[in-house]
């Protein structure tokens, strides 16, 4: 597309070099007000480029689905990401990340999540019974630790409760660099930190693979050793260990997010708790959980579907232009980026009823408000590259909110702040200080 004499769109790239990228990074509702000032798209400069964020499922859809030839996933995400996570699916676009992707699928899909499900339940199980002892806990990090310690043991195959503690903190360290303002290398700084805490990470990844090579085991990390795509080829060492990487961030932060959110939200709506547990005790479930338990859970669904909407555990996703495009009448040039925002989305009162309320009947049969307009509910990304691990992370989900629903009750703890901090996922300011017991009638 040639130049034209068609508008960009509304904003500010405010002060030279910075752009306005502290009242991005400080501000949670930074992205909201411009869009109150200028609308549903609007330009910017954060992050050192300048940047359009976009909302609504039209804009979702031409972004994720119909126009994919505009964007690089590559180009969109800073120079942290690249640095920290290595060129990883997430970074990575055309027959590069299709190839890619088709190698990890196995791990995600089929035998693989029934081989998870019995480690995934005696895991939670596990941090249950210790959170039990505790009875006052700070959720988001203990959940963070509990989260970790399952992508590290279905993903890379380490042994339960090894030196998960140190693992967690390197990942913490790491996470914290992504959206660190000055990269400052030197370990004093948050950026030296993780850049340490990577190598630490991709190290004991290393390890990892050098004792899977002769017996791969059924973990995602031996699946991932041992698949072949149809032509005989398969991932090098290298590619292994950055892509472990980043299923070991993706396995766990959003996860903890949503949970967190979950938690939250059915201790201030006791109605849908009671409805939840009601769900629960009519499965009847005796034993260790099934699959197809899982799939009878259709309510506990409409619930984690209410918390993915009302609390996305990410606020949008970037995308850089390599091809420029139009808009709503607006032009957006090449070498610009962009950014669809999920938060926004998930508020559109032309698609959800009411949508500052929790109201997870909405995702019922009858009302289905999220089916009647495409690209509506993106929480997990959708079109051809929706989250690999969504499977994945709704079994674990699933399996968490289960145990706890039949087998515990849990408070708010009062004098918190329970503000919500976007970065590095959403989370409750405090953390979610939380009363956790035993119920007394199952």
């Amino acid at each position: 597309m040639k130049a034209t004499s068609k508008p960009v769109p509304p904003g500010s790239f405010g002060l030279p070099i910075l752009g306005e990228t502290l009242q991005f990074l400080l501000d949670p509702k930074f992205a909201d007000k411009r869009e109150k000032q200028y609308g549903s798209i609007y330009k910017t400069h954060v992050l050192g480029r300048k940047t359009v964020f976009m909302s609504g499922p039209e804009a979702n859809k031409f972004i994720l689905s119909t126009h994919l030839e505009h964007f690089s996933w590559g180009k969109g995400w800073p120079s942290n990401f690249h640095e920290l996570l290595g060129r990883s699916l997430f970074v990575q676009d055309g027959p590069e990340h299709q190839r890619n992707r088709r190698l990890l699928m196995p791990a995600f899909h089929g035998q693989a999540l029934t081989n998870y499900l019995t480690t995934m339940e005696q895991i939670i199980t596990k941090y249950l019974s210790k959170w039990e002892k505790q009875r006052h806990l700070t959720l988001f990090s203990e959940m963070k630790q509990m989260t970790f310690e399952i992508a590290s043991v279905l993903l890379l195959g380490t042994s339960p409760g090894d030196n998960i503690e140190g693992l967690s903190q390197w990942f913490a360290d790491l996470t914290n660099g992504l959206f660190a303002i000055l990269p400052l290398r030197t370990g004093w700084f948050k950026y030296g930190k993780a850049l340490a805490a990577r190598d630490r990470l991709l190290e004991y990844i290393d390890q990892q693979i050098e004792e899977k090579t002769s017996n791969p085991g059924d973990d995602a990390l031996g699946l991932m050793i041992q698949t072949r795509d149809e032509n005989g080829g398969h991932l090098s060492k290298e590619e292994i260990k950055v892509q472990a990487l980043l299923l070991l961030f993706a396995g766990h932060e959003t996860t903890t997010s949503m949970l967190v959110s979950f938690c939250m939200a059915l201790a201030q709506h006791p109605h849908i708790l009671e409805k939840a547990k009601a769900e629960q005790k009519g499965l009847k479930i005796n034993s260790h959980l099934t699959l197809e338990k899982l799939k009878q859970m259709t309510y506990l669904e409409q619930i984690l579907k209410e918390v993915e909407r009302l609390y996305p555990p990410v606020g949008g996703g970037f995308r850089g232009v390599i091809k420029p495009f139009m808009f709503n009448g607006y032009y957006v040039p090449e070498d610009w980026i962009i950014s669809y925002r999920i938060n926004s989305s998930h508020q559109d009162k032309n698609v959800f009823s009411n949508p500052e309320t929790f109201d997870p009947e909405r995702f019922g049969e009858q009302r289905a408000e999220h089916k009647k307009t495409e690209y509506s509910l993106v929480g997990f990304g959708g079109g051809p590259r929706f989250c690999l691990g969504y499977a994945f992370a709704q079994m674990e989900m699933k399996v968490f909110a289960s145990l706890l629903l039949r087998n515990y009750g849990w408070e708010i703890l009062p004098d918190q702040d329970l503000t919500m901090d976007a970065i590095p996922t959403l989370h409750p300011r405090s953390g979610l200080n939380i009363e956790l017991v035993r119920s007394m009638n199952k």
